[in-house]
Parts: C-alpha cells; sequence; structure tokens
C-alpha cells in the first residue's frame, strides 16, 4: 500500500532543491539522536531477529507504548517523540522486520508477518499489552494488531495510513520530500547494517510488501473496539486525505487530528502539535 514510499527510496538522489522549500509541509527537518536505550537487544521471531530499545519508565511501574517506523525507515525516526513520552510511558521502539537493525528471512514479506512480530516481541518481553503508535507502514501494522490482536492493545494512535488502495495519491512519491526521506532511509540503513553495500539486496527484500494486493474492508475497520485516533498532514504527498477522514468515522471509537500545513512527515514537520495529540490521545 505505500508502494509510493519504495519509489522514493528506490529513486533517492534524483531530485534537487534549488533553493529551499518556502512551506513547512515542502520541508525535512534533521531529527536529533536518540538518547541512550534503557535496555536494547534482540527478540527471534519466526526466523528474523528483531532488533528493539526500551525507553522510559519500567514496564512493570508504567502502561507500555510501542512505536512503529514508516517503510525504508528505522525506530531512531521516533526521536522528537521520546521527550513527550518517557516520563509518563514505558516505551518499546521496535525496528520492522528486514529494516532498520532487524533481519528477515526468505518469507514474502506482509503486514500481517509484521504484525505476528510485534506481538513476538511483546511475547519475548512479557508484555501483555500495550499501546501501538504507528506511521505509514507502521500504522498499516497497528491496525492489523486492532483487528487481529484486540486482546493485546490498549489504544491505537494510526498517523499516515490508508486502508485501500483508493486511498493512495498520484505523483506524491516525486515530491522533493519523498525524495529526501528516501536518500535519508539509505544513508542511515548503511549506518545500522553491518552489510552496507547490500543496498540492492535490502530493497528487493522489502519490496514485496509493496507489490501484494493489500488493505482492509469496511467491516474490519468497524470491528476495531480499541480507542483510536486517526490522524495525517493536511498536505499528505501520498495519502487521500478524504479517505483518512472516512476511516475516523468507519472505526467505532475513532478521532480524527488533521495537522495543519505539514504533510506524510508531520512528526518531524511539527513535532510539538503531533506529541500534544499524541499525548492527550494516549493519556485521556
Amino acid at each position: 500500500m505505500r508502494l509510493a514510499i519504495a519509489v522514493a527510496v528506490l529513486t533517492a538522489g534524483s531530485l534537487a532543491l534549488a533553493k529551499p522549500p518556502a512551506n513547512r509541509w515542502e520541508q525535512l527537518p534533521d531529527v536529533p539522536a536518540m538518547p541512550e536505550a534503557t535496555e536494547h537487544g534482540t527478540v527471534d521471531a519466526h526466523g528474523a531477529k528483531l532488533y528493539y530499545a526500551r525507553y522510559g519508565k519500567p514496564a512493570t511501574d508504567a502502561p507500555v507504548v510501542i512505536l512503529l517506523h514508516g517503510g525504508f525507515g528505522n525506530s531512531d525516526h521516533w526521536a522528537n517523540q521520546l521527550p513527550a513520552l518517557v516520563d509518563k510511558f514505558a516505551v518499546l521502539a521496535i525496528d520492522s522486520r528486514g529494516q532498520g537493525r532487524s533481519s528477515h528471512t526468505k518469507a514474502s514479506l506482509t503486514y500481517d508477518l509484521m504484525a505476528a512480530d510485534v506481538i513476538d516481541v511483546m511475547d519475548a518481553l512479557h508484555i501483555p499489552r500495550a499501546s501501538i503508535v504507528g506511521w505509514s507502514d507502521g500504522a498499516e501494522i497497528a491496525l492489523k494488531l486492532g483487528i487481529g490482536h484486540a486482546d493485546r492493545v490498549d489504544r491505537l494512535f494510526v498517523f499516515a495510513a490508508n486502508y485501500n488502495e483508493d486511498g493512495n495519491k498520484a505523483g506524491g512519491n516525486r515530491s522533493a520530500t519523498f525524495q529526501e526521506y528516501g536518500q535519508r532511509c539509505r544513508t542511515e540503513w548503511e549506518h545500522l547494517t553491518p552489510k552496507p553495500h547490500d543496498w540492492q539486496a535490502y530493497v528487493d527484500g522489502v519490496m514485496p510488501l509493496y507489490r501484494a494486493p493489500m488493505g482492509f474492508t469496511k467491516d474490519q475497520l468497524r470491528g476495531i473496539q480499541a480507542p483510536v485516533l486517526v490522524a495525517d498532514g493536511d498536505h499528505d504527498e501520498v495519502i487521500q486525505l478524504d479517505q483518512v477522514t472516512e476511516m475516523s468515522k468507519l472505526i467505532p471509537h475513532a478521532k480524527l487530528v488533521v495537522f495543519h500545513d505539514a504533510s506524510h512527515f508531520a512528526l518531524w514537520q511539527d513535532p510539538q502539535a503531533f506529541n500534544d495529540a499524541l499525548v492527550g490521545f494516549l493519556t485521556n
């Protein structure tokens, strides 16, 4: 469903800006370094090793919040959000299968498999329930968890996701922000991976996620019982805002937040508004 992200990554570096963008939604701000984790490691899941890092309070003392990043990214992309979360929650950030510091197998990558991975990490770390915060691909995984693993989910924060191909916006992957995102993901991956020269193999491993038809039915969305906040930027390059709005109406206990003058990358472009919405949702 996030084919536009895949195209952006594959063509990273092909566009150059003649001058700095004038609008906030056209910018891709730098993300600060992550703070030191209280614990990090890997969990074996269906043959893959999934990287995780824990921040904030112990899971025995506070509600658990799991952060799931966007396509071709890694869990360090949540660095702007951690300061708003660590004083209130036990935060668990996961690198999705085949991305960041997590390995993959020969199995075809699917959102169902990635949702099962999250459950495997929760089981290994003895986390019975958690709120799931997902961005783009991570938000698709969050919806899968809300539909298929309702007993493990407290709340869902679903940012920059659609529920079928009708919610795609054509051409957004060619924007300068998406091109820069693709280059950023490649640079970060080359730093994180022990095999930095295998970029094409990395891309080939993730691409099945976008080639396979995927989506949610309206009845599946109506069946989600957890409280949900559906969010997006008003200038999302690849997601139709009308479908985001529709999704917020289909899910029974859902609310909608639209970030002004922001895009698919609102968590970087307007972290204050993003964090206010996120923490407000998780604490009320």
